[in-house]
């Protein structure tokens, strides 16, 4: 099942490998890898067990500017966020927020057309470059 506003991606690769490919083109599509958490690492360290399960905050404050000055409460979802994990059946998968869910969950997305199909265009060059 994936959650409404989730644009989710199969990757061939391992969870790090995906990952790393992913802060890759992060920073070279000229983006800012703001904070990485290692939630299996964050288990393990308090005796749990968890299945590779990454998130990178990342973005671009140039685009995410523009909707907090739509909507303040835009700040709650972003900078965005990607998580990279491994499901049960081994498959490694990449999940993005839709700018377009967010922008509509704040009331953000009717005068950010242009910015919010930039965005999506930027996740699915992402995305691409992570499971490609």
């Amino acid at each position: 099942m994936i959650p409404d506003g989730l644009l989710v991606y199969e990757s061939p690769h391992t969870a790090a490998e995906a990952m790393a490919r992913l802060i890759g083109a992060i920073t070279a599509h000229g983006m800012d890898v703001m904070a990485r958490i290692d939630h299996a690492k964050a288990a393990k360290d308090v005796g749990l067990d968890l299945r590779p399960t990454e998130v990178v905050l990342f973005g671009n404050p140039k685009a995410g500017t523009g909707l907090m000055q739509a909507s303040e409460t835009m700040g709650i979802d972003l900078p965005l966020r990607a998580l990279v994990w491994q499901s049960d059946d081994g498959t490694t998968r990449l999940a993005f927020a839709d700018p377009d869910w967010l922008a509509a969950r704040h009331g953000a997305k009717e005068a950010n057309g242009p910015r919010l199909a930039a965005m999506r265009d930027a996740l699915a060059k992402l995305a691409a470059a992570a499971t490609g």
